[in-house]
């Protein structure tokens, strides 16, 4: 029996969570983010959409999305884990997965609850301790 389709349709905002094999690192520095960062921002020009609220934490990712395109959320977490987690395999000279899995992904299907998963973002590493507020983190 194969995976369940992903609601992964255009003008559909969604709240996507990628962690790390184990909840291992998958940034070791500033460069592997900017690194991280810059490959997203390509998959998005290549298969269009908007990101709206994003962060990098040490052992995971949340981005709030809209694609742009049928299947565009899929097509852009593949793009950036494949190519990210190959060059980042490369440069720790280690092998295997760096992701735990396929990445997680929902719906939001409301104005509250664009704002409310923006906010949670936007707060997560002040939870985590990491920062004394959201835009003291970079």
């Amino acid at each position: 029996m194969g995976r369940p389709r992903r609601f992964d349709e255009p003008g559909y905002v969604q709240h996507v969570v990628q962690r790390g094999h184990d909840r291992q690192a998958i940034f070791r520095d500033r460069a592997d983010r900017e690194d991280y960062r810059r490959r997203l921002g390509l998959a998005l020009h290549q298969y269009g959409g908007a990101l709206h609220a994003y962060v990098l934490m040490g052992n995971h990712v949340h981005l709030l999305l809209t694609p742009g395109e049928q299947g565009g959320v899929g097509r852009v977490m593949q793009a950036v884990s494949r190519n990210y987690a190959a060059c980042f395999n490369r440069r720790s000279g280690r092998r295997g997965s760096l992701w735990e899995g396929r990445y997680r992904s929902s719906t939001i299907d409301s104005e509250r609850y664009f704002y409310t998963c923006m906010r949670y973002i936007e707060l997560n590493p002040v939870r985590a301790g990491l920062a004394g507020g959201p835009a003291l983190y970079r």
